[in-house]
């Protein structure tokens, strides 16, 4: 295999899709590992030759291993898009274990995720972790979501140190609500009114993959993405 390679965790909803789907259209090869079977399926269905699908749960530390194993011997890996996360949307007395865990396993995927790439590649590669607007501030109704991402906001200014001067770029993203099923199970806190307010995938995909996939001599450090509020 000649092209790059780029591996996008959620790759198959949502946001993730729509940076699947940009990311193809500009000539990148897509590992996508996604729990979700159906919509995989449908998106080797239409993609074909051009994505790779490892269906599993990024908290497991076996299938991790095994999956980027597996990707590095189909090419050079470029970059690494963290964006698998699951939310539970709670007052602070209501969490119980599952909820936190539900939580936590983008945290989890995100460490090992990035951790195994760095083992057998540390030059010439992009890590982009997207988060939320949820780790620049405090929710009542996020308390074990925010931090969550409070968690990998901290992981990725300390690997922005570990890494600082060197060819491996570590990149936060921080979206605002994004117009996706990502609320399907918090309809008493996200209505699915309130959600069609929130911005497009495909334009929040479009903003970061032009900031973090191009030919320019920079590098962009974070990214903030909040929709328009109208007055």
């Amino acid at each position: 295999m000649n092209k790059d390679i780029v591996i996008v965790s959620g790759g198959a909803n949502g946001l993730g899709l729509s940076l699947t789907k940009k990311l193809i259209n500009q000539g990148y090869y897509v590992c996508v590992i996604d729990q979700d079977k159906e919509a995989s399926n449908e998106l080797k269905n239409t993609y074909l030759d051009k994505v790779s699908i490892y269906n599993g749960d990024i908290s497991d530390e076996e299938f991790i291993i095994n999956t980027i194993d597996d990707i590095n011997k189909k090419g050079n890996i470029i970059g690494l898009i963290n964006n698998a996360g699951e939310p539970s949307f709670k007052l602070p007395k209501d969490y119980v274990k599952k909820d936190i865990d539900t939580c936590f396993k983008g945290l989890y995927g995100m460490i090992m995720l990035t951790g195994n790439l760095l083992k057998i590649k540390e030059e010439n590669i992009r890590i982009v972790n997207v988060m939320s607007s949820a780790a620049l501030r405090g929710n009542k109704g996020e308390s074990v979501y925010c931090a969550t991402k409070w968690g990998e906001k901290g992981y990725t200014e300390s690997l922005k140190v570990a890494y600082k001067g060197t060819s491996v770029k570590v990149i936060g993203v921080y979206p605002g609500g994004i117009n996706t099923n990502f609320y399907k199970n918090s309809r008493d806190y996200v209505s699915l009114e309130k959600q069609h307010t929130f911005m497009n995938p495909d334009d929040v995909a479009e903003v970061i993959i032009s900031n973090v996939f191009n030919n320019i001599n920079l590098t962009v450090s974070d990214i903030i993405i909040e929709r328009n509020q109208s007055n």
